[in-house]
């Protein structure tokens, strides 16, 4: 994490916790492999980790992301540019501004089926979420605006052009791409 900052949960496009602990490449769920509850574990060391926070940054997976590029992915993820608002539905237009008012949100007070909206803003990187399990024993999300998750971590961001934090950020996954074989994209680079 320190030495590249980014690392796929589970994806060949650049290096994954999954081919870390076992060692290979396989198809299908990670749930399924025999190395699943060593698999789990190391993603959960990681995700409580204080200095690294997950979003859909690479090619559009969870990825975790260490501190040294929290002020690029914080910068981006506020931009608000064409890439990430044009083509929003309706319904993830309308959670987003339910959610710039209450700055954090749980999945299962949003309604009937708010999964489709959510990914689309997760997709774009306009909200920062989180797994959690509720009293009730089931997984759903929390919602958060980029301001609200970096008040909650104790993270300071400075100001800083959107265009310089993804031509940086560019620049990182070029070099991860080029160093380990890879293939990973960022969410406004073409497929």
């Amino acid at each position: 994490m320190e030495e590249i900052g980014l690392l796929l949960v589970r994806g060949g496009e650049i290096p994954d916790v999954c081919r870390l602990v076992t060692g290979k490449e396989f198809k299908g769920s990670w749930w399924s492999h025999p190395a699943a509850h060593e698999i789990f574990a190391v993603n959960e060391r990681l995700s409580e980790f204080p200095d690294v926070t997950l979003a859909k940054l690479v090619s559009g997976k969870v990825t975790f992301i260490h501190r040294q590029l929290w002020q690029q992915l914080f910068i981006v993820g506020t931009e608000r540019g064409d890439w990430q608002e044009s083509d929003l539905s309706a319904k993830a237009k309308q959670l987003l501004q339910t959610l710039d008012a209450k700055t954090t949100m749980v999945s299962t007070d949003l309604g009937p089926k708010p999964g489709d909206a959510v990914r689309e803003l997760e997709l774009k990187l306009l909200v920062h979420t989180d797994q959690v399990h509720t009293d009730k024993g089931a997984h759903a999300k929390v919602l958060e605006t980029w301001e609200a998750w970096a008040k909650r971590v104790g993270f300071k961001p400075k100001k800083s052009n959107p265009n310089t934090a993804q031509h940086f950020l560019e620049n990182r996954i070029n070099e991860i791409n080029q160093k380990y074989g890879g293939h990973g994209r960022l969410p406004w680079q073409p497929m």
